[in-house]
């Protein structure tokens, strides 16, 4: 696995979000996800939505995965 596989499948299951994914060691990532969705979400709700468009990969393939989760005004203000 590779940040840049991770990245194509949040992207694919989030595609008007914008997304980076960092992980040199290719088990444990940190991501980026910036997305209008989020809007009026709590932060386990939001992750929840990330954890969706990685399915059993997640625990499995993707031993850990840090992630900010931000609205496009929560990301502009930052």
């Amino acid at each position: 696995m590779d940040s840049s596989t991770v990245q194509d499948l949040i992207q694919r299951g989030m595609p008007e979000a914008k997304v980076e994914v960092n992980g040199p060691d290719g088990v444990h990532f940190e991501a980026l996800v910036v997305s209008p969705a989020f809007a009026g979400k709590l932060p386990l709700a939001r992750h929840r939505m990330v954890y969706a468009t990685l399915g059993e990969l997640m625990g499995g393939e993707i031993h850990a995965l840090s992630l900010r989760t931000l609205t496009p005004d929560e990301a502009q203000r930052q």
